[in-house]
């Protein structure tokens, strides 16, 4: 998994499938890692990403709901169509940003910081 930072905005890539193997466990460790730093701005970009199951949602939501409790964001990028079709169907679209492209979703922030 690919990590940076773009000014205040962490960005994380994860790769393959996440389906509860070491790579989800890496991913959530992460965005535990990154919260307990008091990062605030989060993009998960999926571009990289082929599958999701229950378990990585699972993390992805708890993520989503520790960055709303302390008054950040976290969204999603670049999602492959099967797995927005999962965001759809769970009615997860409702409860995540998710952005077509990585620019869009830093610029979303930029976006939120002017208003």
């Amino acid at each position: 998994m690919k990590q940076r930072q773009v000014g205040n905005v962490a960005i994380l890539s994860p790769k393959g499938y996440l389906t509860g193997g070491d790579e989800t466990e890496e991913l959530e460790q992460t965005i535990k890692n990154l919260g307990e730093s008091g990062n605030k701005h989060l993009i998960i970009n999926l571009a990289e990403t082929q599958h999701l199951n229950s378990t990585a949602l699972g993390v992805l939501i708890s993520a989503h709901s520790n960055y709303v409790r302390r008054g950040g964001q976290m969204k999603l990028c670049s999602v492959d169509k099967r797995i927005e079709n999962i965001f759809v169907i769970t009615k997860l679209s409702l409860v995540f940003d998710v952005y077509p492209s990585e620019e869009q979703a830093l610029a979303s922030f930029a976006e939120r910081e002017s208003v």
